[in-house]
């Protein structure tokens, strides 16, 4: 099964200039951002086959990536 990855500027190009302004002068925005991209990678490799977790432990990442999706569109939304 071939995954995809959910790159923020794809999932939301109309804020593709503010997450990279945000990107770089909001500390917290930031350290929101690098973990959707962990995230966001390891569900990649787990998707592909890389990485073999149990079924519980790849939704409570999709999880994650969700609420880590919803916190940085309310930072830019606000910004």
């Amino acid at each position: 099964m071939f995954g995809e990855h959910h790159l923020l500027a794809n999932e939301m190009p109309e804020y593709k200039d503010k997450i990279h302004e945000l990107k770089g002068s909001d500390r917290h925005f930031t350290k929101l951002y690098n973990e959707y991209i962990e995230v966001d990678k390891t569900i990649y490799r787990i998707e592909e086959g890389i990485e073999t977790p149990s079924d519980d432990h790849t939704e409570m990442l999709k999880k994650q990536r969700v609420l880590l999706k919803d916190q940085l569109l309310e930072i830019l939304k606000a910004a």
